[in-house]
């Protein structure tokens, strides 16, 4: 079993619409949306849910207003300003504290000061995350609640179902819609892949993007593509971008054409293989013919 990571260096670049045609075009593949801070895939694949599960995050804390003394502990060692007295009185306060769990980091040092026992550690629904089957076979995605934190450890446990999934379905891809970036939910995208897809676009920023995206991929000592999309902006860009990549041993696995073609496929609820044949889709027909090279090379097994 393979596992094949799409990511980008900033969100909006198109890798989610790259992974819906990539599995219209694959066969015997399980699809994981790990970009669980703003999930989309969902939206081009039409999933049945079939499995919901709530996402334990972490931990909160809780103040118990009888048991409060108004002592003050958990206001001065709070450093989030989290705790405010604005809690219920009770036999021994005429105030109590009270703890906003939407500013509450969960640290612990509250309920480590408080010599009454009033703070309770509890623990933190940051979410819900589904298994469900689509038109391209079983998807595990998320949703992360507003605000919520330890959405690498989120990602960790979707890329975990989805391999089991494919253990037991005998299925020979994990295919994962990774996060943009650099930071924690990237790094638990793409650790223990076979292969990294770096999209890109033709720019400045672009260009540093790819280089440090390539840079973290390297670091964990996964062999990376590059898919340039709408490299047709900047010729010259593209260029410089090409030239970097064979210097750094890096193959361009494809270039995709500016077209309207993917927004035309999204307002429709399709990737853009399945809804045209233009040339965009073309690109994106052949990019997968490369990626599909580069997964059967021995370098990459």
């Amino acid at each position: 079993m393979k596992e094949m990571t799409v990511i980008s260096g900033k969100g909006g670049t198109g890798k989610t619409s790259l992974v819906a045609s990539f599995a219209a075009l694959g066969e015997g593949m399980v699809l994981a949306d790990c970009d669980v801070d703003a999930a989309n895939l969902h939206l081009v694949v039409e999933p049945r849910v079939k499995k919901s599960r709530p996402f334990v995050g972490g931990e909160k804390a809780r103040i118990d207003s009888d048991l409060c003394v108004a002592c003050g502990a958990c206001f001065d060692f709070c450093r989030f300003g989290a705790v405010s007295m604005d809690g219920p009185p009770n036999s021994i306060a005429m105030e109590a504290f009270e703890i906003d769990p939407l500013a509450c980091e969960g640290c612990g040092v509250c309920s480590r000061f408080c010599e009454a026992g009033a703070v309770v550690m509890e623990e933190a629904h940051g979410g819900a995350w589904f298994v469900s089957e689509t038109r391209h076979g079983p998807l595990v995605h998320a949703r992360l609640a507003a605000g919520a934190g330890n959405s690498g450890k989120l990602v960790s446990l979707i890329r975990q179902e989805a391999r089991e999934i494919a253990a037991r379905r005998d299925l020979d891809l994990v295919l994962v819609d990774g996060s943009p970036g650099i930071g924690c939910p990237v790094i638990a995208s793409i650790t223990g892949s076979r292969l990294v897809l770096v999209v890109t676009e033709p720019g400045l920023s672009g260009f540093h993007d790819l280089q440090r995206v390539a840079e973290l991929a390297r670091h964990f000592r996964i062999p990376v593509a590059v898919a340039i999309n709408k490299f047709d902006l900047s010729r010259e860009q593209e260029k410089e971008m090409e030239a970097w990549c064979t210097s750094q041993g890096i193959p361009v696995a494809g270039k995709i054409p500016f077209g309207t073609e993917f927004t035309e496929a999204m307002i429709a609820g399709k990737s853009v293989v399945e809804h045209s044949e233009g040339p965009v889709s073309a690109a994106v027909r052949n990019l997968w013919s490369e990626i599909e090279k580069l997964l059967r090379n021995q370098q990459v097994e």
